[in-house]
């Protein structure tokens, strides 16, 4: 695996001068948020239509369009994820707002998901701060500790069905319904999930009215459970790659763990375009605030960057295997590995 994570990027320039260097890359362009916006919503709402006119006329076929309606879908959670650091237009009001309608899309409460992505960015890497936004990952330690009920239930939780299929439509459809994890955080989540779960009923009733309730299942349906498989599959490949960075304060630095413990998804470029430039997520750990459609300029002007963390689609596909954090060697490693740990 090409993945680098164990010298500085750059050569002499810590992750404290990448800090530095990035915010100059942070001021948005508000004509170019607006153009990202409507080239991810417009061809979304066309595409939905074009699959309700085709089975309206018995062109069955026409359900393939469920595949790129899925492809914008999880282009507009993209914009909603850059509404949440407040870079997509850089004034709170109007990334908020916006956020908040994505949310409707997207089955995405947006100030609860803030929070909860807010509270990931912070302590991403931390072996002492796991489980708030982020993928669950067990020490090899951890895991022996395990009970063998405790040991099936994570090697379930980790399965590629589970973590891919079951796990997404739990996420999207189920469990974003009710502020979890929050439930004593004030009554902004509360606010955020009930107003989201009163308009997406609305919305919902509104287009079974409209189009009937089997057209509406056999469209939306699928294009949220698509788009929901490979958003999580997005979010782990970022964290979840074998030479990733774990580790507890005081060797944890909250820098250091957001440049070497996220990846460089070095994506085809049109995979890349659909999804926002997020594989370029170890540049957007180091500084939230810069819009993802400055990212490919961050990695034009430092070639170096392309080099860290770099994990190609084919080489992705074996990360799955690793699931659990050795702390000795300093990476993930599979099952099989595990036993032969020290």
């Amino acid at each position: 695996m090409n993945a680098t994570t164990r010298t500085g990027p750059g050569g002499d320039k810590t992750e404290r001068t990448w800090l530095k260097i990035l915010s100059t890359y942070r001021k948005p362009a508000i004509g170019r948020s607006l153009f990202e916006l409507c080239v991810s919503l417009v061809p979304f709402v066309l595409l939905w239509a074009a699959a309700w006119m085709a089975i309206d006329h018995g062109y069955w076929l026409g359900l393939i369009l469920v595949i790129p309606a899925a492809g914008f879908l999880l282009r507009l959670f993209m914009v909603q994820h850059d509404c949440g650091h407040g870079s997509f237009f850089g004034r709170r009001r109007f990334d908020d707002w916006t956020g908040r309608a994505i949310g409707i899309l997207t089955l995405t409460p947006y100030d609860y998901w803030r929070r909860a992505h807010a509270e990931h960015h912070a302590s991403a890497g931390n072996l002492d701060e796991r489980g708030v936004g982020d993928i669950a990952t067990f020490t090899v330690a951890e895991y022996r500790a395990l009970s063998r009920l405790g040991k099936l239930g994570y090697r379930l939780y980790r399965h590629p069905l589970v973590m891919f299929g079951i796990g997404p439509a739990w996420l999207f459809l189920f469990k974003q319904r009710l502020p979890f994890g929050m439930m004593r955080a004030g009554a902004l989540p509360w606010i955020s999930t009930m107003g989201t779960n009163a308009v997406v009923v609305a919305l919902a009733a509104l287009l079974i009215w409209a189009v009937g309730i089997v057209p509406f299942l056999l469209i939306h349906l699928p294009i949220v459970l698509i788009a929901g498989s490979v958003g999580v599959w997005l979010f782990y490949i970022q964290h979840q790659f074998e030479e990733t960075h774990w580790s507890r304060p005081p060797e944890w630095t909250l820098q250091h763990a957001a440049m070497h413990g996220a990846s460089y998804y070095d994506l085809p470029r049109p995979l890349r375009w659909i999804t926002a430039n997020i594989g370029m997520h170890h540049i957007h750990h180091i500084s939230s605030r810069v819009p993802f459609y400055r990212l490919p300029e961050v990695l034009r002007d430092y070639p170096e960057l392309t080099s860290v963390s770099r994990i190609t689609l084919k080489e992705s596909l074996r990360c799955v295997k690793f699931i659990l954090w050795d702390e000795n060697s300093r990476r993930l490693v599979s099952l099989s590995e595990a036993k032969r740990c020290p």
